[in-house]
């Protein structure tokens, strides 16, 4: 769980909370900014694309969360997204929970974007955000002239020490460039030691890095390839990932034809840190984030839950590389490319994936959804609407104010009978240690092929 706000910080929270139907909470929500003191040697930064994302990202315990709106983020295609009136109650969640929040405005700007960019940010005060992730300078020097903590976004592609003596009269953090190395992060790291940086802040300029997920074969995310395809461009949030299908090369001159997908030379494998993390520690790298605002709910959960626990064990002396493996197999749980650890240890070619689409070792199943909890017994309802339920099976719930619970289903009732299987249109009674909600969906999880070891991750078929 993330730290709460004590003494006169949870006195105000009470307050707030009682007013937050209020319009005026979220304005005065912002003098009071969330005062985070790290559990660990990372912050630990967690995505979220929508409520359930949040939820989860908040109760998996993350120490700040990023969040997109509407069109002027990086994962403006995604089918759910935040719009500027969710800001206050995104902003709310986060400060009552003790973690920063941080809106991304990282994608390219046009003059007619400017209107937008300067109402979203009036509105991202109001709503007390603690920082504005950002890479164009209209952006950065509207967010300052707000009086916004400003990130560096990776799209600048910040890649050494003057570019980081730059961008400090602006930003307090930098999001270094996806393709250093570990070593080329901890020299700039000590540089700023060294050299005293600062942000506007007067504090210390703080580097972070990407730590989990999605890797793109374009130079910090600069790729054009889906606006020459599509007209649709990746820089404004509207990839349409070409580059993670199969292709066909024919001689023009022979007619021959190779078969371009094993591997897929255009679909880098995900980026996974956990196996490193403590050399991410030494190197001096202060926020690790997760790549994913537009993963699943379970996702989020998943993965920051898991480098919480690696980042928690490295505070204290207890990370270790065989925690390290236990930690790896249950990230491939969810969705995933196959893993590798990127360009930190070096690496001039990316690793690329064997498979189109996920390896996850895990899928849900959707099963129906929740129609009422009775909190004195302690019971949910759930109405069946697909797949059968059996006792034993591993349940997954998620909603936009539950996040994610995840159980194995033990004694459940169906129309009021002790019942091992509940079919389509059942209505089934079960225990449940959190409050049930109409807009919760019901999932059942089971496993893939990548469980039993049938595929590996680089395409070919493993032998026992």
């Amino acid at each position: 769980m993330a730290p709460r706000p004590k003494g006169r910080g949870a006195f105000l929270c009470l307050l707030f909370r009682v007013a937050s139907k209020n319009r005026i909470f979220a304005f005065w929500q912002s003098f009071c900014p969330v005062k985070m003191e790290r559990r660990g040697p990372l912050e630990l930064m967690a995505p979220a694309g929508n409520y359930e994302s949040l939820q989860a990202a908040l109760d998996a315990g993350a120490d700040s969360v990023y969040f997109g709106v509407g069109q002027l983020n990086m994962r403006a295609r995604a089918t759910v997204n935040f719009t500027a009136e969710d800001l206050a109650e995104v902003a709310k969640r986060c400060w009552e929970r003790g973690v920063r929040s941080y809106l991304a405005v990282n994608t390219i700007v046009y003059d007619h974007d400017l209107e937008a960019i300067e109402d979203l940010l009036d509105k991202a005060v109001l709503a007390g955000v603690s920082a504005v992730i950002a890479s164009d300078i209209s952006v950065i020097l509207a967010a300052r002239a707000r009086g916004l903590e400003v990130h560096i976004s990776t799209q600048q592609n910040i890649s050494n020490i003057r570019a980081v003596e730059f961008f400090s009269t602006y930003a307090d953090t930098m999001v270094l460039a996806r393709e250093l190395s570990l070593t080329q992060v901890k020299e700039i790291c000590r540089q700023i030691d060294q050299r005293g940086i600062k942000g506007p802040s007067g504090r210390k300029v703080e580097v972070e890095i990407f730590g989990h997920g999605a890797l793109c074969m374009a130079i910090s995310g600069k790729c054009y390839l889906s606006l020459h395809a599509h007209n649709s461009s990746a820089n404004r949030g509207a990839c349409r990932q070409d580059c993670r299908r199969a292709y066909v090369v024919r001689d023009k001159e022979t007619g021959y034809e190779l078969e371009v997908g094993d591997p897929y030379i255009m679909s880098p494998k995900d980026l996974c840190t956990i196996g490193l993390l403590d050399r991410i520690v030494d190197a001096g790298v202060r926020i690790l984030k997760i790549e994913g605002r537009g993963r699943s709910p379970e996702y989020v959960q998943t993965v920051v839950s898991v480098y919480r626990e690696a980042i928690d064990a490295c505070a204290r002396g207890e990370y270790s590389a065989v925690k390290a493996l236990e930690w790896e197999e249950r990230l491939r749980g969810v969705y995933n490319r196959g893993f590798w650890e990127g360009y930190y240890l070096g690496r001039r070619m990316g690793q690329w994936s064997g498979y189109p689409g996920s390896h996850a070792t895990r899928r849900k199943v959707y099963v129906g959804r929740g129609l009422h909890y009775y909190p004195k017994p302690g019971v949910g309802e759930i109405l069946v609407e697909a797949a059968e339920l059996h006792r034993g099976d591993e349940i997954l719930i998620t909603g936009p104010t539950t996040g994610v619970k995840t159980f194995p289903l033990g004694d459940f009732m169906v129309d009021d009978r002790p019942a091992t299987r509940a079919g389509k249109g059942d209505h089934v009674t079960l225990p449940l240690d959190f409050k049930l909600r109409t807009a919760d969906k019901v999932y059942k999880v089971e496993a893939t092929e990548y469980a039993s070891g049938g595929k590996s991750g680089d395409g070919s078929e493993e032998k026992n």
